[in-house]
Order: structure tokens, then sequence, then C-alpha cells
């Protein structure tokens, strides 16, 4: 078995072809190229915490642990830091309307995200900074701001200078010449396309949170938290900055101002973004009703097995539609493979080391796998070479397989599972049957074939029948064939 993994596993890591992703800061395709050979370092925009995630934030997270994973599939040394924004204007007021302090009010919805990513199985990050844990590094960074003039004192807060950063609207296209000389903007958020001065720092007001501080007592704007954060943990340069499209502008490009202002330094060198995701082709409002928790989604029946799955299946930047058909569907396919798994397991082994199709296919399979990947993360293209493989693989479990064919599929179904996280051993080898009771064992079942392939011998057909439905009853499927029957569990 050793020789068929080894053999399964070097194709991925010898024949993989260079990693191109569409960079958001120009607009085009560009070959990945790290600042550090063999080390990615990567700050991806999480949660801010005051509700629990819905679909659309987790499609955000899930398009991020697939492109940590692929990055780890390539062979590269990932340090991801992942931002847990617990102060900023909505959290503030939502903390006052049940009067209790911000840690109060955000604690469960920080347990429920981390409950989110354990369910759909999403790396973790190396580093989860909460806002409220780095104000000392958001003051340094807004001190050099100040000193540097791109930033200066307004009714006790401190305000970015668009107009010192040349370079303003170059990741979002915004126009800097819409822009009045004198107009601020106070608030995290603001409209689309209106670029103006913006806060790093708010003066104290009563009531809310405060800290103190060389420009007096108050609290940081969020997008200067990014940028503190950032650079603590990963320096004043890294490689990937990621987040949904709704963050380009404002955020991020606020973000790359001020830390190219403060550091002296290019921020980042590759962003990418995905793109919304809708709910019955509409865009998700809690006042049509459509704006779904993973939890949401589970009490209707849907996996979060299937929820990954479903989320991932559709290109990170082209807009995705959630329906409850399509969570069916998703549910249909990872059923597919789970009973491909299955029938290669019981597959009659030949007793011979000469076949090796499969394992041309796994190879065959990894390389289509790779280029797909390669491509700016084409998904789609790896879910079908994932099916084309699976569909080889039932063709031929039909005639029976070797040793060294099965050790190298299950290998190369592993290898793959590294990027997509969506196949469940569990879920091919424990079936339940109908009704919830727990599965027949293997053991039974073979034995109940066998009476059966007994009574068809002599002609017993009744008898045989009576197998076939007490079987169907336990949840097995028969197959009949020139080779004898063989089951699957349905």
């Amino acid at each position: 078995m050793s020789v068929a993994i080894s053999v399964a596993i070097s194709v991925s890591v010898d024949s993989r072809p260079p990693l191109r992703f569409f960079n958001t800061l120009g607009r085009r395709l560009e070959t990945f190229e790290p600042l550090e050979a063999g080390q990615v370092r990567m700050y991806t925009c999480g949660p801010t915490v005051y509700a629990a995630p819905h679909i659309g934030n987790l499609r955000t997270f899930l398009f991020e642990d697939l492109l940590r994973r692929t990055l780890r599939w390539f062979g590269y040394r990932v340090e991801q830091a992942m931002n847990l924004t617990d102060v900023e204007d909505k959290i503030i007021a939502a903390a006052q309307r049940q009067g209790v302090d911000i840690a109060t009010y955000t604690d469960p919805h920080i347990a429920a995200f981390f409950c989110d990513l354990g369910e759909l199985a999403i790396e973790p990050a190396e580093h989860y900074p909460r806002a409220t844990d780095h104000v000392a590094d958001m003051i340094a960074m807004i001190e050099a701001l100040v000193g540097r003039d791109c930033a200066y004192q307004a009714d006790g807060s401190v305000y970015f200078r668009i107009g010192s950063f040349a370079e303003y609207g170059r990741l979002s296209g915004v126009d800097l010449t819409q822009a009045r000389r004198g107009e601020r903007v106070a608030d995290d958020e603001y409209g689309k396309d209106d670029a103006r001065d913006f806060v790093l720092w708010k003066a104290a007001k009563p009531g809310e949170p405060s800290w103190s501080s060389p420009f007096g007592p108050g609290r940081p704007g969020w997008h200067i938290e990014c940028s503190a954060m950032s650079k603590a943990l990963l320096g004043e340069t890294f490689d990937i900055h990621c987040g949904g499209v709704d963050n380009i502008f404002p955020h991020h490009e606020n973000e790359l101002a001020q830390s190219e202002c403060a550091n002296g330094t290019p921020f980042v060198r590759y962003w990418l973004h995905a793109e919304h995701l809708l709910v019955d082709g509409e865009k998700m409002s809690k006042s049509l009703g459509n704006q779904y928790t993973r939890s949401d989604l589970v009490a209707r029946g849907i996996a979060p097995r299937a929820l990954r799955y479903l989320l991932l299946s559709v290109h990170y930047r082209h807009q995705l539609n959630f329906t409850f058909d399509s969570a069916a569907t998703a549910s249909a396919a990872l059923e597919r493979l789970d009973q491909m798994r299955y029938r290669l397991d019981n597959a009659r082994t030949l007793d011979t080391t000469t076949a090796d199709d499969l394992v041309e296919a796994g190879r065959r399979f990894e390389q289509h796998f790779a280029t797909a990947l390669a491509d700016d993360l084409n998904v789609s293209g790896a879910l079908g070479a994932l099916f084309s493989f699976s569909h080889e693989v039932n063709r031929r479990v039909d005639q029976g397989v070797t040793v060294a064919e099965r050790a190298a599929v299950v290998a190369t179904l592993e290898s793959a599972d590294r990027v997509l996280g969506v196949l469940d051993a569990g879920a091919w080898r424990q079936r339940e049957a109908p009704g919830g009771g727990p599965g027949v064992g293997d053991d039974e079942v073979e034995a109940l074939v066998a009476e059966r392939t007994a009574a068809r011998g002599r002609r017993d057909f009744a008898e045989a029948d009576r197998i076939r439905d007490r079987l169907a009853e336990l949840g097995i499927t028969l197959e009949d064939g020139p080779t004898g029957t063989r089951w699957r569990r349905s």
C-alpha cells in the first residue's frame, strides 16, 4: 500500500503548475510569487461579532479556507490571521440596547463563529486577533500618520487625510476628485464611491467604551483595526489579503492608504475578493426572511457537509445563488461519492498485481485537479475532475480491483480532500437503517446475500424475493450481474 500511496501523492507534488490568482489590485490574473519562498502570509477579514454569521459570510470564509488549503496542498507553509472585530458602531449600539458591556455582548457571537468553523471543517488560522487586544498598536499607527501629516485632529477625533495619498482609489477604482476639502465621515462605513476623509480615532461619547490616547479618550475606527493587527502579526508587507467584494470600498481601500502612508512600504501584494451570495435570486435581508445561518439550515435538514460543498461549488468570483433545491443537489452529489467509496471498499479483490488502470486514472485526476486549482481556484473544474474519476472507479469496481489500485484510489481521494474537505469516511462505512435504527452489519448482509444466492440456485424464488425484501428494509440494494450479486447501502 505504501508504494501506491507514494505514487499517487507524488503526482500532485511533482507535476503541479504555477498558481495564478485574479488580483483585485490591477484587475488581472497574476502568477503567484510569495515574498518568501515556500511561505505565505495571509490576512483574511473575519466577522464583526454582533450577530451569528449568515451564509453569505460563511461563503467568504469557505473561499478563504479553500485558498488556504490549496496553498498548503501546493506545498506552501501558510501563516493566516483572521481578525475578530469586537468593537465598532453596530456592536456598541447593540450592547447598549441590552445594557451590557461589549465583551459580554460579543463573547457568545465569537463562540458561535468558532462553532460554525468547526462544523464546516474550516481549518483554523494561526491567529485570531481581537480588535480590543490591539488598541495600543492602533494608537501607534495613528501617531505615525499624524507625524507624517497624513492625519489630523478635529473635534476630539483623528481623521485620515485622503489627499495625502496620491494613489487613493487604485484598489477600488474610486475617483479621488469626488472628495471636497474638509469633508469628513465619522461613521465606520459610508456610501459607495463617496471618498472622504475617514475617522481613525473617535472621541469618547457618554456610555461608550473608550481608551486613553495622546489624542484624548476615545476608541479606534473600524478601518485602522485591520491595518494595525495585520502589521503586528504579519509585518508591514505581506502576500495575500482576502474578503468579500463589499470590503473593497471603503474598508480595504482605506486599509491600503493608511498602511502605506504609516509604514512607507507596500502593504499587500495580492488582493482576492469573493462575490456576493444570493438567496432564491435575491439579496439576503432580514426583511425578506432569507438571511440564514448555519444552524437555521441544519434545523431544516441540510447537513454541514452538504452546505460546505454547496458554498464551495461555484467559483469565488461568481455570484452564488442559494436555494433549497441546490442544497438537495449538493447532498445528492456527496451521496454519489459515498456510494463510489463504499463500492470500492467492497469490490472483489483481483488476485493479480498487473492491473493498474485505476492507478493511472488517479494520476490523470490529480493532474487535472491541480491544473484547475492553479487557475485562480477553478473549483468547478476540480469537482468535474473528481466526478470523472469517480465514474472511472465505479466502472472498474464491477470487474474487481487489485490491492494496489484500491490503495491508490484511497490515497488519491484523501489527497484531494485535503483541499475540498467534503469526503466523509463515516458516511460510507456506517449507514443507518431506514427509520434511524442501527444499521445491519456487513457480515449479516453477506450471510443474507449468500442465503439468497443459494435459494436462487435451488430455484426457490419466493425465498429469494423474501430475502431481497428483507435487505431492502435494512437499506441494502442488490445488484445482480454476470459475476454474482453485489450489494450497497441505499
